[in-house]
């Protein structure tokens, strides 16, 4: 029964070996974009609930544990990235037999480790909120929104793996609907439990809990009715270990690298909050509008690991080449046209949040002054993602630790300490770590490519290898058909 399925094509995959690279790129690249537009505004309906109608204990509650939660969603979304990878590659290669092996071992991955997060999670509460130094005020329902959310984490992580999966084959727009779903429910049961029956902070935490276990049995639903090979049969859930080696090797290096960056923002933050409240509060304005401008190339990024993942798992040197130059075009155009309304209407922006007028005045100083270096961001991201859509994430999470933690870090300390204590010279701790970071990332992938970190074989590579480059021939003579 199973094998029946394994071999059938879904129309909602798509295969990136063949076709037009920009359309390939912009069509994956833009659900992600609206996804997470509408990942970030659910995000932000918690915190506007309990700021408007809860209590201002609650408000810092649900803010405080923000990078605890960011650590935790940064080191899944790693790993399952290396589950993407491997599917996209195995998927590229087309080989059908191995996807299958790999779904199933990525489901069964989550699932263990769904149990041990929850339950380290809430062990490990009373920890982390003490190593943040929460006010003792706070603390109660900080520790009651971390307890709800933990307990319902696998939600959460069932969807990221399975989302990512359906990702390596192409497929970014049915995460896109889940999570519109997702947010919108979100935001009704929000209202419904803090308005209609007074739950507080526990009540924003259940909204979310149940939001998003909500998407992933959408995600699981999906998955089990497929026609192709990522199909998931519950009978045929099994652990390879050869598999959980190879996600391991891509997704953990991954993983570290999102979760030690999103904590040491915690850093970061001590040295913005030496210069008062307004400054604080400008701050937190700029990192709101922030999140949103790398939306376009975070997507990009993202479709271009898929799209490198493909090609070489048939060989399609050349062609996976092609389409980081691709992404990275249309990264830099789209960063380009974010900027120009953001700098002429910064201070309109930083006052939708708050309207105070020194908080107004540094965030649009922040703005204007940082504006400018996010086209650095493109290079980093883009690099990063292609890289690891090769295999390869250990170049990236080395090469990123040491720009965005190891050297952001020495650069505000001796800023702070020895040359300029203000805020902009501080706040540019951020453009100094991407330039760092491109510049190596440029470095690296000119010199060492695509050379390290596969995950199809090498005899599955050499036998492949004939036809792909039959193929590119033949697109290289489509108009149209690449850059």
């Amino acid at each position: 029964m199973a094998a029946a399925h394994i071999l059938r094509k879904s129309k909602s995959d798509v295969d990136m070996t063949e076709g037009n690279i920009v359309r390939h790129i912009v069509s994956f690249a833009f659900p992600l974009l609206i996804g997470n537009i509408f990942q970030q505004l659910y995000n932000t309906v918690d915190t506007w609930v309990v700021g408007n109608y809860v209590s201002n204990e609650a408000f810092s509650a649900v803010g405080t544990v923000g990078p605890i939660i960011n650590m935790l969603i940064g080191f899944f979304m790693g790993l399952s990235s290396g589950a993407g990878v491997v599917i996209s590659q195995y998927y590229g290669a087309k080989r059908p037999e191995k996807v299958h092996d790999a779904v199933h071992t990525a489901i069964v991955m989550t699932l263990v480790l769904g149990v041990i997060f929850t339950g380290a999670g809430i062990l490990m509460i009373p920890a982390m909120l003490n190593l943040m130094k929460t006010p003792a005020e706070v603390m109660p329902e900080s520790s009651a929104y971390l307890t709800i959310y933990f307990a319902g984490i696998l939600g959460l992580m069932l969807y990221n793996m399975g989302s990512g999966i359906l990702r390596a084959v192409g497929d970014s727009k049915r995460p896109f609907y889940f999570l519109v779903v997702s947010a919108v429910l979100n935001t009704v049961l929000d209202l419904v439990f803090v308005l209609a029956f007074d739950m507080g902070v526990r009540g924003v935490a259940l909204a979310t809990v149940i939001a998003q276990g909500t998407s992933a049995l959408l995600i699981l639903i999906t998955l089990m009715r497929s026609e192709s090979c990522i199909r998931l049969f519950l009978r045929d859930l099994h652990i390879s270990w050869v598999m959980i080696g190879k996600i391991v090797r891509v997704g953990i290096p991954a993983a570290i690298q999102m979760a030690i960056t999103s904590f040491s923002n915690i850093f970061v933050q001590s040295y913005i909050n030496h210069f008062g409240a307004d400054c604080m509060s400008g701050w937190t304005a700029y990192s709101k509008i922030d999140q949103f401008i790398l939306l376009p190339v975070q997507s990009v990024a993202l479709a271009s690991t898929t799209f490198v993942g493909q090609n070489l798992g048939i060989n399609r040197v050349e062609r996976a080449k092609k389409g980081v130059r691709t992404a990275l075009g249309i990264g830099t155009v789209a960063t380009v046209l974010i900027m120009i309304p953001v700098m002429i209407f910064a201070p309109q922006l930083v006052a939708f949040f708050n309207s105070k007028q020194e908080v107004v005045a540094y965030g649009t100083l922040l703005l204007r002054r940082i504006l400018p270096c996010y086209v650095l961001v493109c290079f980093n991201q883009i690099y990063a993602g292609a890289l690891r859509g090769s295999g390869n994430s250990r170049a990236p999470m080395v090469i990123m630790l040491c720009s965005f933690v190891v050297f952001r870090q020495c650069y505000l300390y001796i800023m702070a300490n020895f040359i300029a204590n203000e805020i902009i010279p501080i706040a540019m701790g951020y453009p100094a770590g991407w330039l760092v970071c491109s510049a190596a990332m440029m470095l690296y992938f000119r010199r060492v490519g695509f050379s390290r970190g596969r995950i199809v074989e090498d005899v599955e590579l050499a036998g492949n290898s004939g036809e792909a480059e039959a193929l590119e021939e033949a697109e290289e003579e489509q108009p149209g058909a690449a850059l």
